[in-house]
This record gives structure tokens, C-alpha cells and sequence, in this order.
């Protein structure tokens, strides 16, 4: 079950990117209307199917889009980091969402009503130029990952999926090991292979001292020796 948690925090400062293009009038009314919600880890923020009524910003945490496939397979279309907004492209486009996003582990979301945020585009050019960039760039990342995921052989598609997360979610402290804990499998739904060829493909980086292994977590060896597998796809 979502639990509900007061606004306690700043609107101003975790909203940044939108707060500067409003008004101190669309400034309350956000502040008014926006929730706090927390996740467990593996809870279900929204389902493929549902209805999308609001817009979400992860303020804390790491939250996966997936979309079920054929015989149960998911795909992991997206991964999102703290400060990204998710779930409003269905409503734009006035469709049922076509993923599931759940929470990679316990994550913190300030949630929107989209009637909101549809109000105050309508109100403010500034913001409707912020979600027509933020769209487009997503959309350009999507092209990009589609091509990768599609042309390249196994080994540049699990370099590609290593470098998206180093991107995405950088290092730990000690500047080497992804700051990011993937099981196997969800590695390989991100990359679009099998567990068995994420599995073997990671042993064979191992070998070739491209990365290291401890249980669940990744230590990049030789970032660019990776670069150059991905580039050669």
C-alpha cells in the first residue's frame, strides 16, 4: 500500500528545474496539490493498462519501467534517477499507460495531478517548452537505446547497458563500482538478452579485466576498454 507523507519536503529546491518557470500564484497552487509518497522496494508504482492521472518526480531512490512480453519476459525500457519526471507521457498522449514502473528499492515520489500540471501548461508557455524539451529528449534517448539494443551483438549490449547506468546513477565512493545493485536477470532484460548470454557475457568481461564481481555488485576495471566494446558493437 502507498503511504502518504506530509509535504515536508522543499517543493523549491526538489522541483528546481520546473519552480523556475512559475509564477509565485502556480508556485502555491503546486504546492497545494502536490503528494509525497514513499515505495517499498518492488512495489508497484503504477500498472500497464491503468489510467494515468498524474505526473511523478522521483525525488529519493531508483525506480525501473518495464513492459511484459511475450511468455513473461519483461523489458526494462527505463531506468529513472532522483531528480527525473516519469508516468505523464500516456497522459499527454491520452493513452492508458503502456509499461509498469515499480521501485528498484525504497524511493520517495512527489506526485502531480495531471489536471494540474494540464492547468498550468495552459497557463504558462515557459512550462509547456519545459515538458515539449524534456519529451524530446527522452524520446531521442529511446531512438538511440532502440538502435543499440537491435543492431548490436550480445557483448556491445551488455557494454552499452553497464555504461547507461554508470551514466544514469554514476560510482560508489571508492570511483569504481556502479552504484546500482542488478540482479542478472534485470540485467539482462535491460539489455535485452537472456539470463544465460548476461550471465556468460559478464564472466567473459571478468576475464578480460574489463569488470569485476562481488555478488550483485559491478566494479567497472577499465572504462574504457568498455567504451570501445560498445562502440564496436
Amino acid at each position: 500500500m502507498v503511504r502518504s507523507e506530509k509535504n515536508v519536503i522543499d517543493l523549491s529546491t526538489t522541483l528546481s528545474d520546473v519552480w523556475r518557470v512559475l509564477t509565485g500564484k502556480e508556485r502555491e497552487i503546486l504546492r497545494e496539490y502536490a503528494k509525497i509518497r514513499t515505495f517499498k522496494k518492488n512495489e508497484i508504482i503504477y500498472y500497464e493498462g491503468e489510467e494515468p492521472l498524474d505526473m511523478m518526480c522521483l525525488l529519493k531512490g531508483k525506480v525501473k519501467i518495464y513492459k511484459e512480453g511475450v511468455g513473461g519476459r519483461s523489458q526494462i525500457i527505463r531506468m529513472i534517477k532522483p531528480i527525473q519526471y516519469f508516468a505523464y507521457r500516456a497522459a499527454f498522449a491520452q493513452q492508458n499507460y503502456l509499461t509498469t514502473a515499480s521501485a528498484f528499492e525504497a524511493s520517495t515520489v512527489c506526485i502531480i495531478p495531471m489536471h494540474i500540471v494540464e492547468r498550468l501548461i495552459a497557463e504558462n508557455y515557459k512550462m509547456a517548452m519545459f515538458f515539449i524539451r524534456q519529451l524530446s529528449t527522452d524520446l531521442g534517448v529511446a531512438d538511440e537505446r532502440t538502435v543499440n539494443l537491435t543492431q548490436k551483438h550480445v557483448r556491445g549490449r551488455l557494454a552499452e547497458s553497464l555504461l547507461f547506468l554508470i551514466d544514469n546513477y554514476g560510482y560508489e565512493q571508492d570511483g569504481s563500482t556502479i552504484s546500482i545493485y542488478l540482479s542478472r536477470e534485470d540485467l539482462a532484460s535491460l539489455s535485452n538478452m537472456t539470463t544465460a548470454n548476461a550471465i556468460r557475457t559478464l564472466s567473459i568481461f571478468v576475464a578480460e579485466h574489463i569488470i569485476a564481481m562481488d555478488g550483485r555488485k559491478i566494479r567497472i576495471i577499465d572504462e574504457n576498454k568498455l567504451r570501445k566494446v560498445s562502440r564496436r558493437g
